[in-house]
């Protein structure tokens, strides 16, 4: 078969596609083609965003992976799909719909079963989850809320650039719905079978020290697959939340790559 040429990156929530900048820039370098899409409405600038938020509170999770769908069929190809947090189980998603020749979860948000909750979890999404009412609004962090949740292991300085490069708030009505979704009736948004055995490869990658979606998570996670498909997990010592852009991401951008041309289904 033909090795992938193309690698799809799926940001998270709280950030917009410029969270890839450097990967975008590393594995153009490797000779890959990149693809980063915004979620519809996120074709604009993380100061736009910032300064009007319409956008994050007008889009859904089942746009999202219409969108992203679209964007793949529309390649010759299969890709390879890396997604970060919320873009994580993006991506589990368009890997049970059929999608990609393999799959990363970078410290994945978790899909439909999973119902591990750590403290740490707890408190980084709190700003959200503090009040219902934020279901109907587009919900942003503090600069001392971003630091935990998403950038614990860098320097104050660095998490506060980073802040001020990649934040923007986040779809209150999105994150309340994968809370609930363990317990309503019937499958909800980010439901995945667990048993599709014609899934591509799926690697998840945590961070030890990542707040916001810890080990535990991503080890629940893949443990709920019992299809016959590669499934595998790798844990990162040292590494926090935004992990794409914490000093040694190129080393773990490259072993992720690696790993996903090395098991890529034809």
């Amino acid at each position: 078969m033909t090795a992938p040429d193309t690698v799809v990156l799926v940001h998270g929530f709280w950030v917009t596609p410029r969270s890839w900048e450097n990967w975008i820039a590393h594995y153009e370098q490797r000779g890959f083609r990149v693809l980063a899409p915004g979620y519809p409405g996120f074709e604009v600038e993380v100061e736009a965003l910032n300064a009007d938020p319409a956008p994050i509170l007008a889009v859904t999770v089942p746009k999202i992976i219409e969108h992203l769908t679209a964007v793949i069929n529309d390649l010759p190809t299969p890709p390879v799909i890396i997604g970060h947090s919320a873009g994580g189980a993006f991506t589990q998603i368009l890997l049970d719909r059929g999608l990609g020749a393999a799959g990363v979860a970078l410290n994945s948000a978790p899909t439909e079963g999973v119902r591990v909750v750590p403290l740490s979890q707890v408190r980084s999404t709190f700003p959200v989850l503090k009040s219902p009412a934020n279901r109907h609004r587009a919900v942003g962090l503090t600069a001392e809320q971003w630091q935990y949740a998403f950038t614990n292991t860098f320097t104050e300085e660095e998490g506060r650039a980073l802040y001020q490069r990649y934040h923007i708030p986040a779809n209150g009505g999105i994150l309340w719905g994968s809370v609930l979704a363990n317990f309503q009736p019937g499958h909800q948004d980010t439901w995945v079978d667990y048993h599709n055995n014609n899934r591509a490869p799926l690697l998840f990658v945590s961070g030890s020290e990542d707040h916001i979606m810890p080990p535990a998570i991503q080890r629940s996670n893949a443990k709920h697959y019992k299809s016959d498909t590669i499934t595998e997990i790798r844990e990162y010592e040292g590494y926090a939340h935004l992990l794409p852009a914490q000093k040694g991401w190129e080393e773990i951008a490259d072993h992720v790559l690696d790993w996903a041309l090395r098991h890529a289904r034809s």
